[in-house]
């Protein structure tokens, strides 16, 4: 073939190339933007919820609750104590999480330890969405938690915690479960973790069903997916052991 006919050649052949790397991109894309299938595992409670029956809840299919504790320095969640010991009894996995809010954080960390009481097989989560809060008030709390029970905490938030890292990554804040608040068809994880341990999809009836648990009266309900199955979040729930805690 004359050096013609090669050039012709290539000058065909490079947009076909170019379409064909552009329809690869489109179809990559269209899986990532694929909805998630929804597992339920884990629903987190406060005292606005009308819980009934958490052995119903345990029948139909979920494995853990996460309660309210605290909020601040003040405020105790007078449901989170007598719930315990029933959510137990159904063999649900238990957590308790703490509402930061802008003031000491030495205090709110010894306020949530003392009202959780937590035991080795206890869930804690720190609940990130106050904006007045810096993120690295966050930082100390969790660290605080750390030292004192010998084990990570999870970090819950949603949009607040998107925009105080942005596209940074925290290595100290990687170190932490991710519990991401998001409703929608699917998780759009910070960059600075690979995916999110827990996904709270659905919450005041925006988001993906379902909506209500049997056994809990209200609709509406804060309920979580968990990529995995009941063993493999038992397994996971309390965390790893990090160091003897500071009150052993």
């Amino acid at each position: 073939m004359s050096i013609e006919g090669e050039g012709l050649k290539a000058r065909v052949s490079f947009p076909i190339v170019i379409e064909k790397l552009l329809d690869l991109s489109r179809m990559k894309r269209r899986r990532k933007l694929q909805p998630v299938e929804i597992n339920p595992l884990v629903v987190d409670l406060s005292h606005h919820n009308d819980v009934a029956d958490f052995g119903k809840v345990k029948a139909s299919g979920y494995a853990g609750i996460i309660h309210k504790a605290t909020e601040a320095i003040g405020f105790v969640d007078n449901m989170y104590a007598i719930r315990r010991g029933h959510a137990m009894d159904a063999s649900l996995l238990w957590g308790a999480y703490h509402f930061l809010r802008p003031v000491s954080i030495p205090a709110q960390v010894d306020f949530f330890l003392k009202i959780a009481a937590p035991d080795n097989t206890t869930l804690l989560a720190l609940d990130h969405e106050d904006e007045r809060v810096p993120l690295i008030d966050a930082k100390e709390f969790l660290l605080r938690v750390e030292d004192a029970v010998g084990r990570k905490a999870v970090l819950y938030s949603g949009f607040l915690i998107k925009e105080q890292l942005g596209n940074r990554i925290d290595s100290y804040l990687a170190g932490h479960r991710l519990w991401l608040a998001q409703y929608g068809p699917r998780p759009v994880t910070p960059r600075n973790w690979s995916s999110a341990w827990l996904w709270q999809f659905t919450g005041d009836g925006v988001g993906p069903e379902p909506h209500s648990v049997p056994g809990i009266v209200d609709t509406g309900i804060d309920i979580n997916h968990f990529d995995g199955d009941a063993v493999k979040l038992a397994a996971e729930w309390s965390g790893p052991t990090t160091g003897e805690p500071a009150t052993a």
